[in-house]
């Protein structure tokens, strides 16, 4: 008699082990959410729901990339639990965690459509990640946010725009900054046999981002050291230097601004958030559409190097076989007669 297991035995003893590892990966997105969305309202600006970066979008749309849709469970309760203690009652809440679930689920349905790629080697990935992702994702949660803080009275209908523009920037800013980093922790990879001049620069752009910080959370206005900075880490380490340096000096820049120092001191909330919003905006599209182009170049200097080597090899192999040239059909013949002949 056969002793083997029928397919439905097997799907009931594999049941609890697969949605178990779904509920674990649904815990984890919510911890991660509600914690960075805790680090985030260190910066709120309006009723303390309005920030200049959110990271929790960022963390949304990168656990969705990486995991799947099944996570989305994940969001809606970090999200539940991040505004309970925030909003004017339950239906608000509701209504603004519904709005941060299904604008990370909207720009997750847009990167798919148009193919987007984890590990971000292609111009395409950096351009759709920024206007899909971003930009047009991030929409549906500041409209849905802000209608729902003005329609429960916590917000003027004055005030709407101000706080709509706020609130879909930092979103946005958060999936910018974020998200790519998390997305090259899932590929990132222990660089063995790398020269020590490559760790010796990649600790000096450590150091140099750190000092640069520094100086961006001082009375010095100069913001705009970070860009060399962007510059160096996406020419030299691509995405992987570029995501991390680019998140590094917005959090810096946001740091001087919730201080008011540097260009931000002696400035209107407005200005600042203006100021803010394109730093930042400007130094994460520096650093991911010149990480990407770069990142591309080099692909496709290694397949024209491929390409050349097979090509050498083609001709080595016509060179070699042309080396003992044959005579044209039936000379052969004639002149094996003509040589027995003589």
């Amino acid at each position: 008699m056969p002793t083997g297991r029928s397919p439905m035995t097997v799907a009931w003893h594999t049941w609890p082990r697969r949605h178990g590892l779904v509920a674990l990966e649904i815990c984890a997105v919510a911890a991660l959410y509600y914690g960075s969305a805790e680090l985030g309202l260190l910066q709120q600006l309006v009723r303390g729901q309005v920030t200049p970066l959110w990271p929790p979008s960022g963390i949304a749309l990168a656990s969705l990339l990486l995991l799947g849709r099944r996570v989305w469970p994940g969001i809606a309760i970090g999200a539940f639990l991040t505004n309970v203690w925030l909003g004017p009652s339950v239906l608000s809440v509701l209504a603004i965690a519904a709005g941060n679930t299904l604008a990370p689920l909207c720009s997750y349905a847009l990167l798919r459509r148009v193919g987007f790629r984890h590990e971000m080697n292609r111009l395409r990935d950096a351009l759709a990640l920024i206007f899909l992702g971003a930009f047009t994702g991030m929409l549906v949660s500041s409209t849905i946010g802000t209608g729902t803080l003005v329609l429960t009275g916590v917000l003027d209908a004055g005030d709407f725009w101000p706080t709509w523009s706020v609130w879909w920037t930092g979103d946005a800013m958060g999936v910018l900054a974020v998200t790519p980093v998390l997305l090259l922790l899932r590929s990132a990879r222990w660089p063995r046999g790398a020269p020590p001049s490559r760790w010796a620069e990649g600790i000096l752009l450590l150091a140099a981002t750190l000092c640069v910080g520094i100086v961006e959370t001082s009375n010095t206005p100069l913001l705009f050291l970070g860009f060399p900075l962007l510059i160096w880490a996406a020419f030299r380490f691509q995405l992987a230097g570029a995501a991390p340096c680019a998140l590094a000096v917005s959090t810096f820049a946001i740091i001087a601004a919730g201080q008011k120092a540097g260009p931000f001191a002696g400035h209107d909330l407005f200005t600042n958030m203006i100021t803010l919003q394109a730093f930042n905006g400007s130094a994460s599209l520096t650093a991911l559409l010149l990480a990407a182009a770069v990142s591309e170049r080099a692909q496709a200097e290694k397949e024209i190097a491929l390409a050349c080597r097979q090509l050498a090899s083609m001709v080595t192999m016509i060179s070699s076989s042309d080396s003992h040239p044959t005579l044209p059909a039936g000379e052969e013949e004639r002149a094996a007669r003509d040589t027995a002949r003589k």
